[in-house]
């Protein structure tokens, strides 16, 4: 196999065959490029603006998706392909040779908060990530129609493994998405509020296309059900929209009916740490508690004689996420408890 480096604008993403390339973009730092890995097939029944993309390292610290899309690069034979695939196991480079959540060896930008106006298009945004914005709206949004961005907590949070998405005003779009996440297996699919500025999915749920995300694992190791639920996900998102030939059957929770579907889009459902402190979670990530009672302890140890502050449940629900490493800083959710709405 060769991999071409190439512009963005040299990328053939419509030919029929399958095309391995490195996308480079001008390096902030260095006299050279970040190289964004990124494979293409085109199948015979290929459709203008009909494809998937599933993305990992959106965040750099984040394993899963990479892991599973780089045994998909692999798995997937071009003459099993019908339409349009479109796999980038790496999109944030920068921030994945760091290892951080941001591009924190150049512009420090988180790339889930940088689809915004002017992204790449302005000076004042003009940094890599900015700019890796900027190439998947010119390169990748106009020719697919489902996304996958397989995300997992990193060093932020551990999470009660799912698939995620917005709730949304339109029915049958929901209805679609809601099926996609579904076919991932995962113990949770977690309806999330949508006021954060800059998501990519929340620009590709916009333009209508149908959008997963997803919460694979924690603390910047690779989760094995993690792997095998993101695996599981892209495929039966390929077979089941006529992109590629196959079967599949459901696995996990999916098969098992036990899917449960929780909603965190209102401020009771998180818990903020009202100072730096450090956390001891009492009750696991996918359990039932009653409002009232307390999941977590802060403790402040420049305080050490002080009873630990208490983080209580403000209703009724199920532990979604809580902090995934014991020092917290101020103000960081540190415990999510979801609404159960299946």
């Amino acid at each position: 196999m060769t991999r071409r480096i190439v512009r963005p604008d040299k990328l053939d993403l419509d030919s029929p065959g399958r095309r391995d390339y490195w996308v480079a973009l001008e390096h902030d730092s260095i006299w050279g490029d970040h190289l964004i890995p990124l494979t293409v097939f085109v199948g015979p029944e290929a459709r203008d603006g009909q494809g998937l993309v599933a993305f990992g390292s959106n965040h750099g610290n984040e394993y899963e998706g990479p892991v599973v899309l780089k045994h998909l690069l692999r798995q997937i034979r071009i003459e099993d392909v019908r339409g349009r695939v479109i796999l980038i196991p790496v999109l944030n480079p920068a921030a994945f040779l760091a290892g951080t959540r941001e591009s924190r060896l150049d512009d420090d930008v988180n790339l889930n908060r940088a689809f915004v106006d002017g992204a790449g298009v302005t000076p004042a945004l003009g940094g890599i990530t900015h700019r890796i914005a900027a190439f998947v709206r010119q390169q990748i949004w106009p020719r697919v129609h489902i996304v996958l961005d397989l995300h997992s907590g990193g060093d932020v949070a551990r999470f009660a493994i799912c698939a995620n998405y917005h709730p949304l005003e339109d029915p049958a779009l929901s209805a679609q998405i809601e099926d996609t996440a579904r076919w991932f297996g995962t113990p949770a699919i977690m309806v999330y509020q949508n006021l954060t500025p800059g998501l990519l999915p929340s620009e590709a749920e916009r333009l209508g296309k149908i959008t997963v995300g997803t919460e694979l694992g924690w603390g910047r190791a690779v989760n094995t059900d993690g792997v095998r639920y993101g695996r599981q996900g892209v495929l039966a998102a390929l077979i089941r929209n006529g992109l590629l030939h196959g079967t599949i059957e459901p696995i996990g929770h999916h098969r098992d009916g036990t899917q449960r579907k929780l909603e965190m889009v209102d401020r009771d459902c998180f818990i903020p740490a009202p100072f730096a402190g450090h956390y001891e979670p009492l009750i696991d990530c996918g359990a039932a508690v009653q409002r009232g009672q307390t999941v977590g302890l802060l403790h402040d140890f420049d305080h050490i004689d002080l009873e630990p502050w208490p983080c209580v449940a403000a209703l009724d629900g199920v532990v979604l996420a809580q902090a995934w490493a014991a020092p917290v800083p101020k103000g960081q959710h540190i415990v999510v408890v979801a609404r159960d709405i299946t």
